[in-house]
């Protein structure tokens, strides 16, 4: 079955936008167009529901059943129990408070590993446990390719080692990482897993009660929604982790690690993406009788297939030209849509170069400084990004193509 273009791009107010026609978009890692129905959702809540929820009184009841309606859709979406997922200020945030809570927990010379292949979200607030005597080692990428590879991660597991974190994949490396496979050496090891998802999300929501891990975290705003961080965490852990929230709300899974005051508006918008799952699922043939999962199932595999046929052919015009290097595999089937070049000058420069001709994409390090220093790229420098989804069309992809040949 094939992705119908159309019927996406009409879903996006962003495509009908008059002070946008012209421009095609590439810098979708760093933040995606909003469906229309995130938007409607949160107009609806501001114009109607914005007051203090969960009272009796009419606009509070249902401003509070939106917000649980979102937390209960995306948790069956992800394949988790309704109150294994909460919402946070971003993934930065979350991420931020889960580490205090594993250093509550944890006892000085215990260990945590981290990869260089992470954002720095993802490896920053776990690093920095090492000042209270935890143990972090770092499993490497290849300098070459960029890869993790699984047998490194075995050498640095043994009984010391309480939480494993590495990306579903990179935010400038791109290669899809083998969650499952990982998650097992780690359990295997009496550790417990925490997965960025946050470069993988945008291209089909995971199944994360069938990956595995205990921690899975990204973020709304770059799939397709408002801004904020979704986190997973499995029950046996959350429950596991000193409370981070009021200590009235430690027995309730999803409060325990949200410290501060939710954003009523943003997370009730929320369920807008799982409107949008749906949307896609029903408009493409699906069995009416489907769990949340297997709607989101589909719709993963409808995206990604669209993404790789995109992707092939940005990969074929770009990997045989000796004036950049790709960094991450050039295998369209292995790897996300997000492509960073390492060029030869500024990568800020070249990206408003191609703004002259209606492509949007950036420059920079992207918070991806370890990965790119690791690589043997000047992190000061930095690379082009290119990053696209699963609603951008062969004719954006001409205008990218035709673009890079002018610029580079």
């Amino acid at each position: 079955m094939t992705l119908d273009l159309d019927f996406v791009r009409a879903q996006f107010p962003a495509f009908a936008e008059p002070s946008l026609q012209g421009q095609a978009f590439f810098e979708n890692a760093g933040g995606s167009y909003t469906c229309g129905a995130v938007i409607d959702r949160l107009t609806r809540f501001y114009t109607q529901r914005k007051v203090q929820p969960y009272a009796d009184y009419e606009a509070s009841r249902l401003g509070g059943a939106e917000m649980d309606e979102a937390r209960i859709r995306m948790a069956a979406i992800l394949g988790v129990e309704d109150d294994e997922l909460s919402f946070g200020p971003s993934t930065t945030q979350n991420t931020y408070v889960l580490a205090q809570a594993f250093a509550q927990m944890m006892q000085p010379g215990e260990a945590i590993i981290v990869t260089n292949q992470d954002h720095e979200a993802n490896t920053g607030p776990w690093r920095r446990l090492a000042d209270r005597g935890i143990d972090v080692r770092e499993w490497k990428v290849d300098p070459g390719t960029g890869h993790l590879d699984p047998a490194a991660l075995e050498e640095l597991l043994d009984d010391t080692v309480r939480l494993v974190c590495f990306p579903h994949c990179s935010n400038v490396v791109g290669e899809i990482n083998p969650v499952t496979e990982i998650t097992a050496l780690a359990h295997a090891a009496g550790a417990f897993v925490c997965v960025d998802g946050v470069s993988y999300a945008p291209h089909g929501f995971a199944d994360v009660g069938a990956l595995g891990p205990d921690i899975y975290l990204f973020s709304a705003y770059k799939t397709y929604g408002p801004h904020q961080g979704l986190m997973v965490i499995r029950r046996a852990l959350g429950e596991l982790l000193p409370n981070q929230g009021h200590y009235f709300n430690a027995g309730s899974l999803y409060k325990r690690f949200t410290p501060a005051g939710p954003d009523h508006a943003q997370i009730a918008a929320c369920a807008g993406m799982a409107d949008y799952v749906d949307a896609l699922f029903a408009h493409h043939g699906g069995d009416a009788k489907a769990t949340a999962a297997e709607r989101g199932h589909m719709v993963h595999d409808l995206m990604r297939a669209r993404e790789v046929t995109a992707l092939a052919r940005v990969m074929d015009a770009l990997k045989g030209r000796n004036d950049l290097r790709i960094i991450g595999p050039t295998d369209a089937e292995t790897r996300a849509p997000t492509i960073a070049l390492d060029l030869a000058r500024d990568p800020v420069a070249v990206a408003a170069q191609l703004a002259d001709h209606g492509i949007m994409a950036g420059g920079g390090d992207f918070y991806a400084t370890r990965a790119l220093q690791a690589m043997g790229v000047d992190a000061e420098r930095g690379v082009l990004r290119l990053s696209f989804t699963h609603y951008t069309n062969d004719a954006e992809v001409d205008q990218l193509l035709n673009a890079l040949d002018a610029v580079l």
